[in-house]
């Protein structure tokens, strides 16, 4: 059980808990009675004044008052007005990633929300249920307006939820769990709607899958290296350490760690430094790899350091406060303007969608070095363990790779700068930190294929030489996990659904270079 309480800031590991392992959670009563606290003094402190969103019209129509009498229909006709998503649902993770989000928001204790709205979005939670909310309509400027309000219309028992992993009607769901829908108090529709929720869900979600596709990366390039041959010089400490970029440094070390015992690396000293070579006109040892071997830890590096600054963002963004207006009972007073807006999350999460494009195009050129003999003059086309021109090996397999890390490329084009004025000019410029969060997720599932098919290649490259008596003791324990899923091949046949058994693999399991560090400790 996760207990929040009143000082406790969320870290991505407690998401990680709560949103991924799915901990139960409870909420303190120190909380719940600062949340009242701030809900009584919104009812006080709007009986008699114009409020935003309290008893005015919204966004373009703010200048129109709203009766007494209908106060609470425009708290239940702004949730169901806006509640327009199309396309794709949202992945009932990213649901939960957001609805986490959502009630951290209200947590702080500056949305005016009666405290049975914390508690239902906490039933939710423990109970599985997740808001159907789709991928398009949130611009991401007076928060993810349409995304949030799916999420404010199952909170009232309407529209649809997941549960179970089965679509069905929120009120069918509520009346079997006997879960009661929420009633507005004062203005719950305009606090579930405006904020950066659904963006900053998503963008955790895709920091924890970034940083376990880079411990694949590291992993797979530290393989290909060693499958190689390569020298260790461009990982040393020596080398590196002289780049004085921290990202560039922890890639190195973490390679040492994966290679330090391995009999394949070779010693550049042992092999051009000593001996006589300098009466040989041609070398038959390469002096230096092709940059996707030779250039690892500068490719990864900026890659790490770019994760690293993300986190600190968004985890900044789901623990702060993004209404509008700001409800500050402790000054007595109440705040307007654009916490709401979605900037911070969508520059990050172009920048890491650009990173992870940069991840998948290394571990390409990787595959089509291991694929290409004569790049490699190492092994046979493809890696066919079969009979040339009659089998293919993993050819069909790099087609798949390479036209997925094109559609990554294309993708990579920033969201944060197609602002587009809506909402009557109101909303002139907006952040699109919805649209950019999920073109980042769809560019992490890609490059998780790309990985698995490098990984595969990886498989044959170590039974073509029959070289694991040589191999480090964490590559050789990942050769031996991963065979077990999909076994070399020699005659050809349909290889899709073990691909799909070897990403399951790769997206669930324990961060690779994490667990095989601790082994050798």
């Amino acid at each position: 059980m996760i207990n929040f309480t009143i000082d406790k800031q969320l870290t991505l590991s407690d998401f990680q808990e709560i949103v991924l392992e799915e901990k139960p959670l409870s909420i303190s009563s120190a909380i719940l009675n600062n949340v009242a606290k701030n809900h009584d003094f919104l009812k006080g402190f709007a009986s008699n004044k114009i409020i935003y969103g309290i008893n005015t019209g919204f966004g373009p129509m703010a200048q129109y008052r709203i009766s007494e009498q209908n106060l609470n229909a425009l708290q239940y006709n702004l949730i169901r007005s806006h509640s327009t998503g199309s396309g794709q649902p949202i992945a009932p993770v990213l649901v939960r990633g957001l609805l986490l989000a959502r009630l951290n928001n209200f947590l702080q204790g500056y949305s005016g929300i009666h405290p049975e709205l914390v508690e239902l979005l906490v039933e939710l939670l423990n109970k599985k249920v997740y808001p159907v909310i789709y991928e398009h309509g949130g611009v991401g400027a007076s928060g993810d307006l349409v995304q949030l309000a799916h999420l404010a219309l199952t909170l009232i028992g309407e529209g649809d939820v997941w549960y179970e992993g089965v679509i069905r009607p929120t009120e069918e769901v509520f009346a079997q769990l006997s879960i009661k829908p929420l009633t507005i108090h004062v203005r719950e529709g305009l606090a579930l709607i405006n904020g950066t929720s659904a963006m900053t869900g998503i963008a955790l979600v895709n920091l924890l899958q970034a940083r376990k596709l880079l411990e694949w990366s590291v992993f797979l390039s530290a393989m290909t290296n060693e499958v190689v041959e390569a020298y260790d010089d461009h990982f040393s400490h020596e080398l590196n350490h002289v780049k004085h970029h921290p990202g560039q440094q922890a890639i190195a070390k973490m390679m040492r760690n994966l290679l330090g015992d391995s009999h394949m690396i070779r010693s550049r000293k042992k092999h051009l430094y000593e001996g006589d070579k300098m009466d040989q006109d041609v070398f038959e040892d390469k002096v230096q790899e092709y940059y996707s071997l030779r250039c690892i830890t500068q490719v990864l590096g900026p890659i790490l350091d770019t994760i690293e600054q993300a986190e600190k963002v968004i985890v900044a963004e789901f623990n702060s406060v993004n209404d509008n207006p700001i409800i500050d009972h402790e000054n007595a007073n109440i705040f307007h303007g654009g916490n709401f807006h979605g900037d911070y999350v969508s520059l990050e999460m172009d920048k890491l969608k650009i990173a992870i494009t940069k991840l998948s195009m290394l571990s390409e050129r990787q595959l089509n070095y291991l694929l290409n003999a004569r790049l490699n003059e190492k092994f046979p086309p493809f890696l066919n363990l079969g009979t040339l021109g009659l089998n293919f090996g993993i050819q069909g397999m790099q087609f798949t790779a390479t036209s997925t890390v094109a559609e990554n490329q294309t993708f990579s084009n920033p969201m944060y700068i197609h602002s587009i004025p809506n909402n009557n000019d109101n909303q002139d410029i907006v952040s699109m930190g919805s649209n950019a969060a999920l073109l980042t997720r769809r560019v992490i599932n890609n490059s998780f294929e790309v990985l698995v098919i490098q990984m595969i290649t990886l498989l044959h490259a170590v039974d073509y030489l029959k070289c694991q008596d040589r191999m480090a003791s964490a590559t050789l324990g990942l050769y031996k996990e991963i065979h077990a899923i999909f076994p070399s091949f020699v005659e050809d046949a349909p290889r899709y659904k073990m691909i799909a058994a070897v990403r399951a693999y790769f997206e669930q399991a324990e961060p690779v270079v994490s667990r095989a560090i601790r082994q050798q400790q």
